[in-house]
């Protein structure tokens, strides 16, 4: 087994919707999670489209800053962007690097603020 597939198995069994994009805001993966997430909006035939297709203008100009802002630095890496309080979560823009360091693109992430409710370590 190659290590690339040790990563694609971290990403599709978090809970939280990834979604993955390239420099020029191609969407080219989708977790499990995502792809019922954003389901009514073409769930995994949304990878190979370009992500500012799914969003307003306002937030496209800040995702094309972001981005710019993660070239300017291998220091740039991860940065707010929203408080969503229905969900008790927070999201971010979080930069993908190669192993020089260069910016190959970005995703967003998810955090969730809920307590945990199961008992520790239940196997039931």
């Amino acid at each position: 087994m190659e290590i690339k597939d040790f990563f694609k198995a971290v990403v599709d069994s978090d809970n939280a919707p990834v979604v993955v994009c390239d420099l020029q805001h191609t969407i080219i993966y989708m977790n499990p999670t995502a792809v019922e997430r954003y389901k009514k909006r073409g769930g995994a035939e949304l990878v190979g489209s370009s992500l500012l297709d799914c969003h307003n203008e306002k937030s496209n100009i800040m995702i094309k800053k972001v981005v710019e802002w993660f070239g300017k630095s291998a220091e740039n890496n991860r940065i707010f962007t929203f408080r969503n309080d229905r969900e008790n979560k927070d999201v971010y823009m979080i930069a993908l690097r190669d192993g020089e360091g260069g910016l190959i693109g970005y995703y967003e992430k998810h955090e969730f603020r809920n307590p945990e409710i199961s008992t520790r370590y239940n196997m039931d």
